[in-house]
């Protein structure tokens, strides 16, 4: 009996490993046939107030907009952060669009970091993938937003509305958002209060 459950387990790990093969095939079909944007984020001023949400202050910085492809995501569960924001999006416009260029690159997302790598020489300029790539930390405005951020995949184009935001909690805990998108390192991504997500073109 012990070892029909091994025999099983062992398929349905293979049928799983088969599955995720697919999807991730599928997502990087998607992603080398998107077109270039041409947009860029939109950052205006917002006189919007602090306001509470889970127990921490939620303190408006700028308004934010960007059409962006998805280059990757990544979910998070555990850590102070997660209370807040579950997943982060790998955000690419410009040249970091196109297909020629992030082709080139690997890249990949843990521990709320984003990470590139190029073998030889780089696609483009290193100062260009930070002008036009972002690690975005995002934090769901209600449900419904959260079940649409959870529902994005790799390769797909997404238009994010919402504001930046910087996050205390009264035990001193604190999280800021970037405000520029030509810094690098750590402070360097966004936090962002998502109000709309719209997936496709």
């Amino acid at each position: 009996m012990l070892r029909s459950w091994k025999v099983w387990l062992c398929v349905l790990a293979v049928l799983w490993g088969v599955v995720q093969w697919q999807q991730q095939r599928s997502q990087t079909k998607r992603l080398l046939s998107n077109s270039p944007i041409a947009a860029v984020p939109l950052q205006t001023s917002t006189d919007a107030r602090a306001f509470n949400s889970a127990g921490y202050q939620i303190t408006p910085v700028a308004s934010y907009e960007l059409r962006a492809l998805v280059l990757s995501t990544e979910r998070y569960r555990a850590g102070r952060e997660a209370d807040l924001s579950p997943v982060d999006f790998a955000l690419g416009w410009g040249p970091m669009s196109d297909p020629n260029v992030f082709g080139q690159l690997e890249i990949s997302q843990g521990n709320r970091w984003y990470q590139y790598r190029w073998s030889g020489a780089p696609p483009i300029e290193p100062s260009q993938i930070v002008r036009h790539s972002a690690n975005t930390h995002l934090i769901p405005a209600d449900d419904n937003v959260r079940r649409q951020l959870l529902d994005v995949q790799r390769g797909q184009t997404v238009t994010l509305k919402g504001t930046l935001v910087n996050v205390d909690h009264p035990d001193g805990w604190r999280w800021r958002t970037s405000t520029t998108r030509d810094d690098s390192g750590g402070g360097s991504c966004e936090l962002m209060w998502v109000t709309e997500v719209l997936v496709g073109s």
